[in-house]
């Protein structure tokens, strides 16, 4: 396994969710992106998904490989770890390591697994209502 290089240039980020037909799904994964771009201009960084929407994960993959990303690090966006985070994404990143083995993949845990996560969704669960919404 390679060590990761020190360049935010070469060290991508994929926010993998799961996809929909429906645009206005895909409107918070954008922002997340948008946000990482913000914070970290020089990082690259994609969404992906497994089903209805484009592009799919080797998709995304690429193109920051091409990019000359030698570090990519996967966020599944998901809340718990349903099937799709048990099963289909390690069998996808396995098609990936042997696709690109000079890469280095990081499959970081479902965001829902995050102690931080958990503890903002629950204080806006338990927030004052502001008068009118």
């Amino acid at each position: 396994m390679n060590t990761p290089d020190p360049n935010p240039a070469q060290q991508a980020v994929v926010l993998f969710g799961h996809g929909s037909r429906d645009l206005q799904w895909q409107v918070p994964l954008r922002a997340i992106e948008a946000r990482i771009r913000a914070l970290e201009p020089a990082r690259p960084v994609r969404c992906a998904f497994l089903e209805w929407t484009e592009p799919d994960l080797p998709t995304a993959v690429a193109e920051l490989v091409e990019g000359g990303a030698t570090t990519v690090r996967i966020l599944p966006l998901f809340l718990g770890m349903g099937r799709h985070a048990r099963e289909d994404l390690p069998q996808a990143l396995a098609a990936l390591r042997d696709r690109w083995p000079q890469v280095r993949f990081e499959l970081r845990p479902a965001v829902g697994e995050d102690a931080r996560l958990v503890e903002l969704l629950a204080s806006i669960a338990i927030e004052p209502t502001v008068p009118g919404t």
